[in-house]
């Protein structure tokens, strides 16, 4: 599991908690042949200033969508509705508006650099433009602004010419560059999709840290899109559990851990080599390490098209019983909030 330099957690003072951005009943459908579809359903959650929330599941679960929604990204066939406040319902702004907010107020790393930038214009360029563009910069301020981000980020003058292209740069390196360019005009809110998808281990570590140094040390909200639960566990404040467009399990990161109350989120830990879970209520311990062959969630992530009425991970779940497939289940309050979408949710650690 990374640990990075500088922690996330707790740099908030107590007197000054706020909200920075909520999300009410956020739903993106799309047109089928069997009808209006949803991808993501009525989803809710909040991130207070200065805080990180983890986001984690198997790909197709919408994590990445709900990113999308939230920058106003979406593809065209796909619609929003619901509440994404931001200082205001981005949902409800033109497209106009949301560009002087896009890469300046919110900004975003995404998951593949080679695809992220520009192949035919200089890195340097790419980071002074959003300078240019939000802040009103000369040319020239800008260029200087760009080349100080640079060096932030790792990528030195006088080793890396500000005049390389995107290909004569590492997949490290580029993803250096892309981190540059969101963290360019000191926004308030960066949201990192996947963020070292395309590296290898070593240099996911080192983005990773780069990414919880840069946002400890400016004091910005982070919401960390991952399927890594053990960069969820040392590096964010909250997380949510999503499966197939909806959240099934929240709250404190620690408490979360601790529980494993969905049996989804449990199923997500037991993969994890040298993962440890106790079924006390069989009065059986189950134990998976490297030495052993790992856990593995039988069957795959339903479309959004075949998904049922009821519990979309009920045909996966071990512990799923009649009313599972038919019956939509309520959140339900474990703790100070931690909360799972389940009607058979493990048993709580007093």
């Amino acid at each position: 599991m990374l640990k990075s330099s500088q922690p996330l957690r707790n740099h908030t003072s107590s007197h000054a908690i706020l909200n920075l951005l909520t999300v009410n009943n956020l739903t993106v459908s799309t047109e089928h042949k069997s009808g209006s579809i949803n991808i993501l359903d009525n989803l809710n959650f909040k991130l207070e200033r200065g805080k990180s929330l983890g986001v984690v599941g198997e790909s197709g679960c919408g994590k990445s969508m709900m990113a999308f929604a939230i920058m106003g990204l979406l593809p065209d066939n796909m619609t929003a509705s619901g509440e994404v406040q931001f200082g205001g319902n981005l949902l409800s702004l033109p497209e106009k508006e949301l560009c002087q907010i896009r890469g300046n107020k919110i900004s975003m790393v995404f998951q593949e650099p080679m695809s992220a930038l520009n192949p035919v214009l200089p890195i340097g360029f790419q980071v002074a433009e959003s300078l240019r563009l939000h802040k009103n910069l000369s040319r020239h301020q800008a260029q200087q602004q760009a080349s100080k981000v640079l060096d932030r980020v790792g990528l030195p003058t006088q080793q890396y010419s500000r005049s390389l292209y995107p290909h004569q740069l590492s997949g490290g390196q580029r993803q250096r560059v892309v981190i540059a360019i969101a963290m360019a005009c000191g926004p308030e809110l960066i949201i990192a999709d996947e963020p070292t998808t395309a590296l290898d281990v070593t240099i996911q570590a080192q983005i990773l840290a780069l990414i919880a140094e840069l946002v400890y040390e400016e004091n910005m909200s982070l919401i960390l899109i991952t399927h890594d639960l053990g960069v969820v566990a040392e590096n964010t404040d909250q997380m949510l559990v999503m499966y197939a467009g909806r959240i099934v399990e929240r709250g404190p990161t620690n408490k979360v851990f601790e529980n494993l109350a969905h049996p989804y989120t449990r199923g997500l830990f037991a993969s994890i080599p040298d993962a440890e879970i106790t079924n006390t209520e069989k009065g059986l311990e189950t134990e998976y390490s490297q030495t052993n062959r790992l856990s593995t969630i039988p069957g795959r992530v339903p479309e959004f098209w075949e998904r049922s009425k009821g519990c979309t991970f009920a045909e996966r779940c071990s512990r799923s019983q009649a009313n599972c497939s038919s019956q939509l289940p309520d959140e339900i309050r474990l703790g100070t909030g931690h909360s799972a979408a389940c009607f058979f949710p493990y048993k709580q650690k007093v």
